[in-house]
């Protein structure tokens, strides 16, 4: 998916991975990492909320995923690191040390966020690693997408995966409409509907043949 990087995230950070967050959206929530690249982000568990994001983002032209950017951390623990005090620390070292926050995650935190703001306020601080919100604007263009969505709708073939408005057309894989509860289009799924369009297209031609 899009996201609106500022010019230093593509320069820096395009092609870090962000290892070990626990990403939400709505009341789904899964625990895994994700690739920063030049244009958005990507990966495994981002795909699993695919369906989801993309049905906001055609609703009300974007989309968001909340970060927990140190989950094995739980809120009242880093509100308490956090407000120890600083000294002579940069607010990026004091980041490192009393948040546990890589340079990547740090580079997130700040990525839109007011740094006066974040340093003058600790329990914000430790909301905005707990909860930080990464606006999606678009799917990624075609040429470049992992995979796609839309196809061929399910109630549009019959039994042996034939196009019901077309007899003899057989669909499989990712020409239909599917979002699998997998989070994606897996060769599982195309060699299964694969065989059961090949059985049904041999049925279709049985039936052909003594008709």
């Amino acid at each position: 998916f899009q996201v609106d990087w500022s010019p230093y995230m593509r320069r820096v950070w395009a092609g870090s991975p962000v290892r070990t967050v626990t990403l939400t959206h709505k009341t789904e929530q899964r625990r895994g990492a994700f690739m920063i690249t030049q244009s958005g982000v990507e990966s495994g568990i981002i795909y699993h909320f695919s369906g989801a994001l993309l049905k906001a983002i055609e609703q009300h032209g974007e989309a968001y995923l909340s970060l927990d950017l140190r989950p094995d951390v739980d809120l009242e623990t880093l509100k308490h690191r956090l407000a120890r005090p600083r000294a002579k620390q940069s607010f990026s070292n004091y980041l490192r040390k009393a948040a546990g926050l890589d340079g990547v995650r740090r580079a997130l935190l700040l990525e839109h966020a007011d740094r006066q703001t974040l340093q003058a306020a600790p329990e914000q601080l430790a909301q905005r690693i707990k909860a930080l919100p990464l606006r999606l604007t678009a799917p990624m263009p075609l040429d470049t997408a992992i995979s796609t969505a839309g196809g061929v709708a399910w109630e549009a073939l019959d039994a042996g995966f034939g196009l019901k408005a077309v007899p003899g057309v057989f669909c499989a894989g990712e020409m239909i409409a599917w979002d699998a509860p997998t989070g994606g289009y897996l060769m599982t799924a195309c060699l299964a509907t694969g065989r059961a369009a090949a059985a049904g297209c041999l049925d279709y031609l049985s039936s052909a043949g003594t008709a």
